[in-house]
């Protein structure tokens, strides 16, 4: 990293920029009365966004098509819905069978 004042920055501006391009320097400070006033840096390349680059392994029907959301809402809702008789029978039979050992204590 290298420091210029002002003057030297306008005297050798196109070899200060030179520098950043090829990577002779990091950055260069470009200084006023002795203070850092800019940096000069080289501009990163931009990343290449590649599309499509998931195509195809992922199913998305369920966000894109308002039919196939139904149907899995649908699904998701009976899912639930088989758990919940599930934990009330669960809960009824152990009712019963706390009655039933009550009823022989008694």
């Amino acid at each position: 990293m290298s420091t210029v004042n002002m003057l030297q920055a306008k005297t050798q501006l196109s070899k200060l920029v030179e520098a950043v391009e090829s990577g002779a320097e990091e950055e260069i400070i470009i200084a006023r009365n002795g203070k850092p006033a800019a940096r000069l840096v080289p501009i990163a390349a931009k990343k290449k966004i590649r599309l499509g680059l998931a195509e195809g392994k992922y199913d998305i029907s369920m966000w894109t098509d308002p039919e196939v959301r139904h149907a899995e809402n649908i699904a998701m809702l009976e899912a639930s819905i088989a758990r919940d008789e599930e934990v009330l029978r669960a809960l009824e039979e152990k009712d019963a069978g706390q009655q039933g050992d009550d009823a022989a204590s008694a």
